[in-house]
């Protein structure tokens, strides 16, 4: 199966009947690839990538925001550092989200992840988002409380106001030159079960454990309804959800940097052409500084 394809198969755009079981977690298209071909795939692609991030920052009228939410040990954090490690840093920021803090919680829920948008330019990646509280907050209602929203305003419609909301800022983003694209890295349950495991058995991942996260399995199935409903209100073209299958960490980072590339090069970004006046200045500075070399 050809690339563009496989890209395809896992692009999620106006979603009004989209249902996580018709995606698989451990999909791989049908390809079976030894990790050395995985890795040269991989490495075609983050070059692809850092070019288009040179281009994306020379040319300044663009930015880019990649949005990625999973479960935990889906492989997000893995992936994020695999298929931007090309990526200049000067040109890319990384923000992850936690608990939101004090000054946070009297924001807006859009508020802590607006003022870490990407400039122009430049890449932005949140490790997790604003989702969070259409998601976790959805999943352990009690959170809502938290943030003082006024009680008139918390009705049984509470998620689709704020799937709204979500909705018009991407919106507004994109109109503003902003390409968006949201990844739902997609892990089974028995896949983070092992993946649990390999953290409890293996000292050096010992750190990554929380007895939180064993709280949180207990209630994958809300979060797997939180998250269709998520995909489903507020995939659209602007703004789009991709479904990546999560069980095969070589497969979800080859199909997560086809997907940045190919959306980077609609842009058909181009280096910024110097005018005419430009052209001559530099070709005098370019005269002297061949002169330099003749006088030694």
């Amino acid at each position: 199966m050809k690339a563009a394809k496989i890209i395809k198969r896992f692009h999620v755009g106006r979603a009004d009947k989209f249902r996580l079981s018709d995606y698989d977690p451990g999909d791989t298209c049908g390809l079976e690839i030894q990790k050395d071909v995985a890795r040269a795939l991989l490495d075609n692609g983050i070059q692809r990538l850092s070019d288009l991030q040179e281009r994306l920052y020379a040319n300044d009228r663009w930015s880019v925001l990649l949005v990625f939410q999973a479960m935990d040990a889906a492989g997000k954090d893995s992936a994020i550092k695999h298929v931007m490690s090309g990526v200049n840093p000067q040109g890319c920021q990384v923000h992850s989200f936690k608990q939101p803090s004090a000054e946070e919680l009297d924001h807006d829920f859009l508020w802590r992840c607006a003022v870490r948008l990407p400039e122009r330019g430049r890449i932005g990646i949140f490790n997790r988002s604003y989702y969070e509280d259409v998601l976790v907050v959805r999943v352990h209602p009690e959170l809502l409380a938290r943030q003082r929203v006024p009680e008139e305003l918390k009705g049984k419609d509470v998620w689709k106001e704020r799937f709204r909301s979500i909705r018009s800022f991407e919106r507004h983003l994109a109109d503003n030159g902003v390409l968006i694209l949201k990844f739902f890295l997609y892990v089974s349950k028995e896949e983070q079960r092992k993946r649990f495991l390999e953290r409890l058995e293996d000292p050096a991942k010992n750190w990554k454990f929380s007895m939180s996260d064993i709280a949180e399995r207990k209630l994958w199935d809300s979060y797997m309804d939180a998250y269709q409903d998520m995909i489903r209100a507020t995939s659209r073209d602007e703004a789009p959800w991709h479904v990546i299958p999560a069980d095969n960490k070589w497969f979800a980072r080859l199909v997560i940097a086809g997907t940045i590339v190919e959306a980077m090069e609609k842009l058909d970004l181009k280096f910024p052409k110097a005018d005419g006046a430009d052209h001559t200045e530099m070709e005098k500075v370019r005269k002297a500084l061949l002169a330099e070399a003749k006088e030694r």
